[in-house]
């Protein structure tokens, strides 16, 4: 397999790429906007005193899983060349989010039982971030 795409792709706007995606998370479910709507989704007592322990080890392997999603989506950038273009961007955010992130989520959920609710602002959340990390992929070259 001839890997030297590698050495074509932006690695500061993967980066910046993988932050704004893990910001979007913050605000995503911040009480501002679906918070309280995800913890009764999950079904977890937040007035539990283990309930938020572990946390930083969550969000840190977080933002590295999503910087690894970065990388596939800058290589498809790169594949397809779709850099300069903000539909672009928005497209193959939007491809890849819901055709990758959001049904794989929803999948699992429904053999887990969990309400169609939790898919919705998990599966929301990835797509959304999808689109804000590929279209600052395509644009920065």
């Amino acid at each position: 397999m001839d890997t030297s795409f590698f050495s074509h792709l932006n690695w500061l706007a993967v980066a910046v790429a993988a932050v704004a995606y893990f910001m979007l998370g913050a605000l995503w479910y911040s009480k501002a906007l679906f918070a309280n709507q995800w913890i009764k989704g999950t079904g977890i007592d937040m007035n539990k005193p283990n309930a938020k322990s572990g946390v930083g080890g969550i969000m840190a392997f977080t933002l590295i899983l999503e910087f690894i999603v970065c990388i596939g989506l800058g290589i498809l950038v790169y594949r397809l060349n779709l850099t300069g273009k903000l539909m672009s961007g928005v497209k193959l955010g939007l491809l890849t989010g819901v055709c990758f992130s959001a049904l794989g989520i929803c999948i699992s959920y429904l053999y887990q039982s969990k309400p169609t609710s939790l898919s919705l602002i998990d599966g929301g959340y990835h797509v959304v971030g999808n689109i804000i990390a590929a279209i600052i992929l395509c644009l920065w070259q």
